[in-house]
């Protein structure tokens, strides 16, 4: 859309951006249109993860824009090294997400967000820039004869944005919404934590044909140290129907800040992974603490167990026996024997003998 020069703000005494759009390109009126939407869209936001626009004007037929100087370098600059850490992709992604919360809640989506623009500064901060393709969602008039200034002059069936970033409805030309930048951050997000392409083909058509119907691999399947949680939200945000996608950037950053603590513990983050080993380590160890004194505990009880005299099985021996009444009863002439009568359970009454030393 234009050049960028590293300039000096005199009047402030600042180093600023200037974006001038070329002459030849200002007597394109879709052109000049898209550059003045891009500060119109820009100076409606005040949010420290989007790139804040000072000023606009003209000067000698070429249209300009002052922007805030930033001292650091792309998301695809800090790409060409490889993935990123859990915890580093995590805490980037967050900030994408709060600032395209911000500016969704404005009604404006990016529709073009990739990781060329994309900029991480120097002390971590990130920014989001070049808001050429943003459109401002048409809200609905408060008076049927109100007209809507701001709204987008895209014609549906035209494709915009950059391939390999696109959402699916974007590929089709199809209207994109808020949701379609939620797609977009997914892909971006994938790429920081993975350090490969959501969707890859030979040429732009494969490419696209991709992110209409193929699913891009799980994080978990290669990188042992993602929490599944994480590749959750991100395939959640990778959704080909946008109804079924997180609805709101807010939403998509509550989530992530919610997984910062676990993160932290993921690939790259030395003195998280550390401390983690140290806490199981010491988990460890009281759980050996604890199985020694078990163990301890019931060798005592079986020794002693050993050490307990040994008694004879027990026997038994019936003391009563059955009800009734005894009648008279005399000793024989041994002096050992007895005879008497008894009618025992109710039955008739009968003689009996017994010695004298029976039990009975």
């Amino acid at each position: 859309m234009g050049e960028v020069y590293r300039a000096k703000d005199t009047r402030l005494g600042r180093e600023v951006a200037v974006k001038i759009v070329p002459p030849a390109f200002a007597l394109d009126p879709e052109r000049l249109r898209r550059f003045t939407s891009e500060a119109q869209a820009v100076a409606a936001l005040n949010h420290p993860n989007i790139l804040a626009i000072h000023d606009i004007g003209s000067e000698a037929g070429s249209q300009y824009l002052v922007m805030e100087f930033l001292d650091g370098e792309s998301l695809r600059e800090r790409l060409q090294a490889g993935a990123l850490s859990t915890r580093k992709a995590t805490e980037y992604a967050e900030q994408i997400a709060k600032g395209l919360a911000a500016a969704h809640d404005k009604g404006i989506v990016h529709r073009d967000l990739k990781p060329e623009n994309i900029f991480v500064t120097r002390d971590g901060h990130v920014k989001i820039l070049d808001f050429g393709l943003a459109k401002l969602t048409a809200a609905e008039p408060k008076d049927a004869n109100e007209t809507l200034t701001r709204a987008s002059a895209t014609q549906p069936g035209v494709v915009l944005g950059t391939v390999g970033y696109m959402s699916p409805e974007q590929v089709r030309g199809q209207v994109a919404d808020q949701r379609s930048d939620i797609f977009s951050f997914g892909a971006i997000f994938y790429e920081m934590l993975s350090g490969k392409r959501a969707f890859t083909g030979d040429s732009s058509v494969e490419v696209m044909s991709a992110i209409l119907k193929e699913e891009p691999p799980p994080l978990t399947e290669t990188l042992r140290t993602i929490p599944p949680a994480l590749d959750r939200i991100v395939h959640h945000c990778l959704e080909k129907n946008p109804a079924e996608r997180f609805q709101a950037a807010r939403d998509v950053a509550f989530n992530l800040a919610s997984l910062s603590d676990i993160s932290s513990t993921g690939a790259g983050s030395s003195t998280a992974t550390a401390a983690t080993a140290a806490a199981f380590k010491n988990m460890r160890a009281i759980a050996l603490v604890a199985v020694s004194v078990l163990l301890a505990g019931a060798a005592a009880m079986w020794f002693l167990w050993r050490q307990m005299p040994k008694h004879a099985p027990a026997t038994f021996e019936r003391i009563t026996f059955g009800s009734g009444s005894v009648g008279a009863a005399r000793f024989t002439s041994d002096g050992q024997t007895i005879i008497f009568d008894a009618a025992w359970a109710g039955g008739a009454n009968r003689l009996y003998q017994w010695r004298a030393d029976a039990p009975q």
